[in-house]
């Protein structure tokens, strides 16, 4: 398992610029695996019993010059993209997209702004402080066995007013749909020809103008998504349709399509798909119908009946197989699990950076209210706030690595043969491991393991940098 994580991470090495930038970064993913508490970077120094003089060094890290985000995030893109448990659907890399809200209540955190939370769960607050951000993952592994490998996740609301601060690469003005559709289309130059799988929130004009601006250049990514019950859909105009005078229409008649389940139930047909790791008997019914208002794009929607539940799936591929399209919506939830484990498992958004620099948060702004960060004129200021940002991302795309290894352990049989034994489960499953299965026997099996690989250059970094022995500082005592 050493080497095994010690080859994930040497594909890394060429991201950075000076070698020792890269063994934090290793010491960085590897306390992320092992650490048993949230704390921020403290936790690195108590996982690994770091000497804490390292704690600024560590700090710096998130800061320093020596290597970019962007850079980093594509060497991880190309390892993903290599992993032979890529799951492909169609022939077509699947991509998983959703958002996710993180609470924060610092004054001076960049980014921080009131948010609604859309939740039916009574513990959750109505509105709360924090970050919105905008996750994208990959399905990994099997039929029988799979996750959603992150990808990349930005902070993708309240730095509307850094944007003319940068070049694009940390914030962006652009709202959380087209920046989604924006963000995945990119991975997609990266993994190539692949589909996107969102839920019913994205399926917007907007969303699909952006899609088709950017496949003008390169058409490598479509659309699966879920349509909302009251979606109204067009028919295909015909030549009956258009008048003598005029210009053509663009669109035919109205179509109610919830009103489909009864009016065509004797055009549904039965199949059996491939659903949550096992096999159900489903009807659906498919039509190539036109959507968006003014837009009136051509979409396939795949209307669908299953355990007395009805959906509506719409696709931007128009030659894709319907079968394809809900077997491809239900691996969407994957993407809420790792959310999931994301926050519980590596606590990957517990961060606590911040800056002077950024204007202090009114928790009682109106709406009326300018923006905070628009008050700030000093170039200095703009500097320290925009680093403040990148270290947040970086935090964050660092605990995406570790939770991503973390899986392609949890795939390996080899590795995850006997790992159950090791943590108790009322309901364990022989075939299948988890994130938190794995991480519990890293935590009591770390050392052990390194003690194991005595040469590994893992175990050199991490004993370059740990506290003296206590047997040492004893005999530095003088009598």
């Amino acid at each position: 398992m050493i080497h095994f994580i010690e080859q994930k991470l040497s594909a890394f090495h060429s991201c950075f610029s000076r070698t020792a930038t890269y063994k934090w970064f290793v010491i960085i993913i590897v306390s992320m695996m092992v650490r048993t508490d949230s704390l921020g970077v403290t936790s690195f120094i108590r996982a690994l019993s770091l000497n804490p003089k390292k704690y600024e060094p560590l700090l710096h890290f998130f800061r320093s010059s020596a290597f970019s985000t962007s850079a980093l995030k594509k060497g991880w893109h190309n390892i993903v993209c290599n992993d032979p448990n890529l799951y492909r659907l169609n022939g077509r890399v699947l991509i998983l997209g959703d958002g996710t809200k993180v609470s924060k209540e610092s004054l001076f955190m960049p980014g921080v702004k009131k948010l609604y939370q859309e939740s039916e769960n009574s513990s959750k607050p109505q509105y709360i402080f924090g970050h919105m951000y905008g996750g994208i993952g990959a399905v990994i592994g099997n039929e029988l066995k799979s996750f959603s490998i992150p990808l990349d996740m930005n902070i993708q609301d309240g730095l509307r007013e850094t944007a003319d601060w940068a070049n694009g690469d940390i914030s962006d003005c652009a709202s959380h749909v087209i920046q989604m559709i924006r963000n995945s289309h990119d991975i997609a130059h990266t993994f190539g020809s692949s589909y996107l799988v969102l839920d019913r929130y994205f399926l917007t004009v907007p969303a699909l103008k952006e899609l088709d601006s950017l496949n003008k250049s390169s058409n490598c990514l479509d659309i699966i998504t879920r349509a909302k019950t009251s979606c109204t859909a067009y028919e295909l105009p015909t030549l009956n349709d258009t008048p003598q005078r005029g210009r053509p229409r663009k669109r035919g008649d109205a179509i109610r399509l919830n009103q489909l389940f009864t009016q065509q139930a004797a055009d549904f047909k039965e199949a059996e798909v491939m659903m949550y790791g096992k096999k159900q008997m489903v009807q659906y019914l498919c039509l190539d119908l036109l959507w968006g208002l003014k837009l009136y794009k051509k979409v396939r929607f795949v209307l669908v009946k299953y355990n007395q539940c009805t959906a509506i799936f719409v696709s931007t591929d128009l030659t894709l197989n319907p079968l394809f399209i809900i077997e491809a919506y239900a691996h969407r939830f994957k993407i809420e699990c790792m959310f999931r484990e994301f926050k519980q498992q590596i606590h990957g958004f517990g961060y606590h950076f911040w800056s002077s620099k950024t204007p202090k948060i009114k928790k009682y702004k109106k709406k009326s209210d300018p923006d905070q960060l628009s008050q700030v004129t000093d170039e200095s200021h703009k500097k320290a706030i925009l680093l403040t940002v990148d270290a947040i991302e970086r935090f964050v795309l660092c605990a995406g690595i570790a939770m991503g290894i973390v899986q392609m352990i949890a795939l390996d049989p080899v590795m995850t043969k006997g790992i159950n034994k090791h943590r108790y489960l009322r309901t364990s499953c022989d075939n299948k491991v988890s994130e938190a299965t794995v991480m519990e026997y890293l935590r009591k099996n770390f050392f052990r393991l390194l003690s194991l690989n005595p040469h590994s250059d893992l175990n050199r970094y991490i004993l370059s940098i740990q506290e003296p022995d206590f047997d040492e500082l004893v005999d530095k005592v003088p009598a």
